[in-house]
């Protein structure tokens, strides 16, 4: 890469796997989600993050660049951590409350490379773009506070009260 076009497009790319992979595990983790609510929570962003995906093949489209290509390895790791967990959660409520944990982290990922993205595509000029990006990193940042109302409301509480 010698252009910031070209780093640009690496990072489109990057995120387009990213969504990709997750398309692949969130029908996971909202199968071993236990409260009814986290479920829904995880089935909605299902539903995001297949528009996130279509909305960044349009703009590769738009570029002239296949989204394809990378593979995200950090998503890889990410959803390779979220398994480990998995099998080792052994009650219900440390399930939700680690389940909680694991999107977390993978949505902070996800802000962080829209972020990116949006900065890239300002600084080329690619002004709708930008906004096309906006929109997905605002998404990104209402999934988290979704998941930390539910952390926080009630199921980080469940977790503690199984210790007792």
């Amino acid at each position: 890469m010698k252009t910031l076009e070209e780093l640009f497009e690496h990072q489109l790319k990057d995120l387009y796997s990213a969504e990709t992979q997750l398309v692949d595990a969130l029908p996971k983790m909202a199968e071993k989600a236990n409260d009814s609510k986290l479920q829904k929570a995880f089935e909605s962003h299902l539903e995001e993050t297949k528009e996130h995906k279509s909305r960044l093949e349009t703009i590769c489209k738009e570029l002239d660049i296949s989204p394809k290509g990378e593979t995200c390895k950090a998503m890889e790791g990410l959803i390779r951590e979220a398994k480990s967990f998995i099998s080792e959660a052994d009650t219900d409520e440390i399930m939700d409350a680690g389940l909680i944990a694991e999107a977390q982290r993978v949505e902070h990922y996800e802000i962080s490379g829209y972020g990116t993205a949006v900065r890239y595509a300002k600084e080329l000029g690619h002004h709708d773009i930008a906004e096309r990006l906006r929109m997905t990193l605002d998404e990104e940042y209402e999934a988290d506070e979704k998941l930390n109302e539910l952390a926080e409301g009630r199921l980080n509480k469940k977790a503690i009260k199984e210790k007792a």
